[in-house]
């Protein structure tokens, strides 16, 4: 015959399982804050490159005269 689950049963396998995930994350997580920033920092310098660059091919000198 079949034992029979308890609620304690699920309880520990839930808590076995949501452990080996929260260690897994918190591995894990220092190294993907560090990624997401160098990222951040990378594409704010391009947009700041190519913005300059931009700026330059297109600029218009206006001169005013008093008369």
């Amino acid at each position: 015959m079949a034992q029979r689950i308890t609620r304690d049963d699920l309880e520990s396998k839930f808590r076995d399982v949501q452990g080996g995930l929260q260690g897994k994350i918190n591995d894990r997580k220092q190294t993907l804050i560090t990624v997401a920033t160098v990222g951040g920092v990378v594409l704010l310098l391009l947009f700041f490159v190519l913005g300059r660059r931009s700026g330059k091919k297109k600029t218009t000198f206006v001169e005013i005269r008093r008369v």
